[in-house]
């Protein structure tokens, strides 16, 4: 069936022109059932999972609730984990252009509180937040929610998972029971419904039903015992050489056990777990999103709200304790139009759970016995891009043609050399060829951008 256009929905000319310019041409499956009812200020409560296009299916309606010329904050949107509070505000910021001056602040923990503050002083429209910051703002009399029209609750269930409803009751307190509360949630447990029950009038369910046999990966059980399996992943991965994989552990310490093995066989990898620092872990996605890392070994915890595009591969170390686990997992591959492959490795005594998993999914998972190279034909994943941090971003009026501009300037880097160039709130990062890494270090560092000299970290 042919996906909508969003010139189907009541929508601002200038509102609709921004959309195509951006690349919104139809509504995916979650935005053509949220939107409409959404549109007619209804509280929701929609399951949807990270890269269903989700995000505008509650940035649109907040947005038309919006008056950028009022003061005092009009939204607020609740998310689990950093990340995700940096890709919905960025996304925010690019469906907000229609409107102009609309201001975005994302408030998490591992940035300096300072920062925010200033960043708050010059006002905020929306702000979206991790319940915790949120939290420490409200007790600090550095923010205000009395005039919130919208909230939204991101990934709904993972912020229940990570223990926050305390804190989002907390916030919803605060915040006047006159507004419209769009909740999502890729799962529905009985504590998900509660919540509904509790902040949200007569909400309109919206379900839209995942199905792994329709989709485009390419899914696989292969056997491999425990005692030879971390010598079998890498044999894999030599062997099929995904353009960037993720391998999933069911616990932090099978991750870091995989990433130095990885690691220490010439693999360019990263790690993410729940040990590590949250700039760590901003930094570990950036070079992953760049490119600049072909494998990443992570946690569930971990891998929250993560959103990588065109991912080739998931590899499950582990079978995962249940099959929501996996289809979560296998689901970040695979999507919007893209094809992908999800690879379970898996022991002799558990072909039940493989027989298990065949079930839930409906179709027939095939298996096979693992295939392996020897030691001399083994062929490491190495990156052709290498990341660097800059010490300044949005609030410093930094762009991305800057930054390209100081790349590329007088006798500088061919243009086809600069890959991936992200700016966020205080940091930018920037993708180049190996080969040229250490002269666009030492042209980021030598020369001024914009009039000014920045520190440039050499990520990897």
């Amino acid at each position: 069936m042919q996906s909508p256009p969003f010139s189907r929905l009541n929508l601002p000319p200038a509102q609709l022109a921004n959309l195509e310019k951006l690349g919104y041409l139809a509504m995916t499956p979650i935005q053509a059932a949220a939107l409409p009812t959404a549109l007619k200020g209804k509280d929701i409560i929609a399951q949807a999972e990270t890269g269903s296009g989700k995000t505008a299916a509650f940035v649109i309606p907040l947005l038309q609730r919006l008056d950028p010329r009022a003061a005092g904050t009009q939204a607020l949107a609740l998310c689990p984990t950093r990340e995700l509070c940096i890709q919905v505000s960025q996304e925010l910021r690019k469906l907000a252009r229609y409107l102009g001056n609309v201001k975005v602040v994302p408030l998490y923990g591992g940035q300096d509180m300072g920062l925010q503050k200033t960043a708050l002083r010059n006002g905020s429209h929306v702000l979206v937040g991790t319940p915790g910051r949120i939290q420490d703002h409200l007790r600090r009399e550095t923010i205000s929610l009395e005039s919130v029209r919208t909230l939204v609750l991101d990934e709904a269930d993972r912020m229940l998972d990570m223990g926050f409803l305390g804190d989002i009751t907390e916030i919803i307190a605060g915040i006047p029971a006159e507004r419209q509360t769009l909740l999502f949630s890729a799962t529905f447990p009985e504590d998900i419904k509660l919540l509904s029950e509790r902040f949200q009038r007569g909400p309109v369910h919206v379900r839209i039903e995942s199905d792994p046999a329709d989709s485009r990966i390419d899914q696989k059980f292969i056997l491999c015992e425990k005692e030879g399996r971390l010598d079998g992943l890498a044999s894999l991965l030599s062997r099929l050489r995904p353009r960037s994989a993720i391998v999933f552990c069911n616990t932090k310490v099978a991750a870091k056990e995989v990433f130095q093995h990885l690691l220490d066989l010439g693999f360019s990898v990263a790690a993410l777990h729940g040990d590590m620092e949250q700039r760590d872990r901003e930094q570990v996605l950036m070079r992953f999103r760049h490119r600049s890392c072909r494998v990443l070994v992570a946690t569930d915890v971990a891998a929250r709200g993560l959103d990588i595009e065109d991912l080739s591969a998931v590899i499950n170390f582990e079978v995962p304790r249940d099959m929501e686990t996996y289809v979560h997992r296998i689901g970040r591959t695979g999507r919007a139009g893209n094809s992908g492959y999800a690879i379970t490795l898996a022991s002799a005594h558990e072909e039940h759970k493989i027989l298990a998993a065949r079930e839930f999914l409906k179709i027939e998972v095939p298996s096979e016995t693992m295939e392996w190279a020897d030691k001399g034909s083994l062929k490491a994943l190495v990156a052709d891009q290498v990341t660097l941090g800059i010490a300044a971003g949005r609030k410093d009026k930094l762009r991305a043609g800057d930054i390209l501009g100081a790349l590329t300037g007088e006798k500088g880097l061919a243009a086809g050399s600069v890959g991936k160039i992200d700016v966020i709130d205080y940091e930018a990062y920037v993708s180049v060829e190996s080969k040229s890494a250490q002269r666009a270090f030492a042209r980021l560092s030598e020369n001024k951008i914009k009039g000014r000299k920045f520190k440039i970290r050499l990520l990897g």
